[in-house]
């Protein structure tokens, strides 16, 4: 179902996040993730910004970052590149990802992303990528995964309950796929007395 018909308006900017999952020949998952702005305007800048000028059409962000991961999660290597940055030293935050390598992603990994890359040396974009890129690998390597611990004798509970509505732990989903782990809601509802 789309969105409601908006009021009259007129189309400024356009962000494109894409991420893809790939699973690599050696057993690692490659996660890529894109971010393009483009302005629908000319946008006048002192010198520093590309000679002073992003013409409309024009990205004022491409950016790319690849994180490589086994399937604990734990980032193996990463790559970022900068194809069009507003400022000619953005490129050298690209380096500054590296720092990445030996993290794993899971709960609270973005908070220690940022400890390990200091704002200082980073790129809010390349930083804006970490979420989707995490979800993205989730979704990439979920088959897998779910396939390894229904082997296991004593599996334990699937991170993926109580993330969300689909996935409550009281849920007819939770219920069919997991009913091990199934969690009754008690609370009953009462009717109304007149």
């Amino acid at each position: 179902m789309p969105l409601p018909n908006p009021v009259e308006r007129k189309k400024l900017h356009d962000r494109n996040i894409h991420c893809e999952g790939f699973k690599r020949a050696d057993g690692l998952y490659d996660i890529e993730a894109r971010l393009v702005d483009i302005r629908t305007f000319d946008c006048s800048y002192d010198e520093e910004h590309r000679g002073g000028l992003i013409k409309a059409g024009e990205p004022v962000h491409d950016i790319y970052l690849r994180v490589t991961l086994d399937l604990r999660f734990e980032i193996q290597d990463v790559y970022a590149a900068s194809d069009a940055t507003p400022f000619n030293v953005c490129p050298k935050a690209t380096s500054a990802m590296k720092a990445l390598v030996g993290l794993r992603i899971g709960s609270g990994w973005v908070r220690e992303a940022k400890q390990r890359i200091g704002t200082d040396i980073s790129c809010t974009h390349l930083m804006d990528l970490l979420r989707p890129i995490a979800t993205t690998a989730y979704q990439t390597m979920y088959a897998e995964i779910e396939e390894k611990a229904r082997k296991k004798p004593n599996r334990g509970k699937p991170a993926i309950i109580g993330t969300c509505l689909a996935m409550a732990a009281d849920g007819d989903v939770v219920m069919k796929r997991w009913p091990q782990f199934y969690e009754k809601n008690d609370e009953t509802q009462s009717e109304p007395t007149d």
